[in-house]
């Protein structure tokens, strides 16, 4: 039977995210935090999010026939505005809280939800920068990383260069061959420490700031590795002037009707408290 809106957790009970937690996030620019979900709170999320991804998802070239990109992850963006159970994960407040306690601001606002399923075989996350894509004025960015299913290593699970966001925007790349070898020469040069995520179990969470440098490894399991994302910015964060097609493209697409120097509260970046 089919998971409905009267099945789903509450998912508004805090979170204990510990003053150590925060340290560690300033310091490194991400945080592994155990168990945010339990293994009851998450299965049927995951099955409305799995169901939301075979209706909206559209990818259907073989991987071989994509680019790096393509070959990364099925990317299946903004779900919450099209499905309702999918809606009550992405606006829960218990994520949105520890947002907002790691950047250290009152309130966060939605940029988007999506999910990032890398398919068995899948390749490569290159190393990358998640706010080369954001026309947002600010520092105050971080997303969540949530797999579904318990993934190990080989499925694919995160790799981190910590501090490298303290070292902010470093450069127009967006994923691609050209960002994993521009970045993977800059951690060696700048000597930045390599952490993996590696194994986790579904409902455990990674954040990371929207400048710290990360990459994720080839899905080499048979099992599909599920994750659903999460980006969250300050409340009272203003729009900057887009400086690449991507920065342009993503101010009409996620900030509707909004223009450079306005406050980035649209319709599509609900206030989550």
């Amino acid at each position: 039977m089919a998971v409905t809106i009267s099945d789903l957790p509450d998912l508004s009970s805090d979170y204990s995210l510990h003053d150590d937690n925060i340290t560690y996030f300033n310091e490194n620019g991400h945080v592994l935090l155990r168990a945010v979900c339990s293994s009851t709170e998450i299965a049927p999320y995951r099955e409305a999010i799995v169901n939301a991804v075979k209706n909206h998802n559209h990818e259907a070239r073989p991987i071989e026939q994509r680019d790096t990109y393509g070959k990364a992850f099925l990317q299946t963006m903004n779900l919450w505005t099209v499905d309702e159970k999918v809606k009550r994960f992405t606006l829960a407040s218990r994520f949105a809280k520890i947002a907002a306690s790691l950047m250290g601001v009152e309130s966060v606002r939605l940029y988007h939800d999506q999910a990032l399923f890398k398919e068995a075989g899948g390749g490569h996350t290159p190393w990358h920068q998640d706010f080369f894509y954001w026309p947002l004025d600010t520092s105050k960015t971080v997303t969540l990383w949530m797999p579904l299913v318990d993934a190990t290593s080989d499925m694919g699970t995160l790799k981190f260069a910590s501090g490298s966001h303290k070292a902010g925007y470093l450069g127009p790349l967006e994923i691609s061959d050209a960002s994993e070898q521009f970045f993977d020469e800059l951690v060696k040069m700048m000597g930045f420490p390599l952490f993996e995520s590696g194994n986790m179990k579904a409902g455990d969470v990674s954040f990371h700031a929207g400048t710290t440098l990360h990459n994720a490894p080839a899905n080499k399991s048979t099992r599909n590795r599920e994750v659903m994302t999460i980006i969250y910015f300050a409340d009272g964060t203003k729009i900057a002037e887009p400086d690449n097609p991507y920065r342009t493209a993503d101010l009409k697409t996620w900030l509707p009707g909004l223009k450079p120097g306005d406050l980035a509260a649209s319709e599509l970046n609900p206030l989550i408290r």
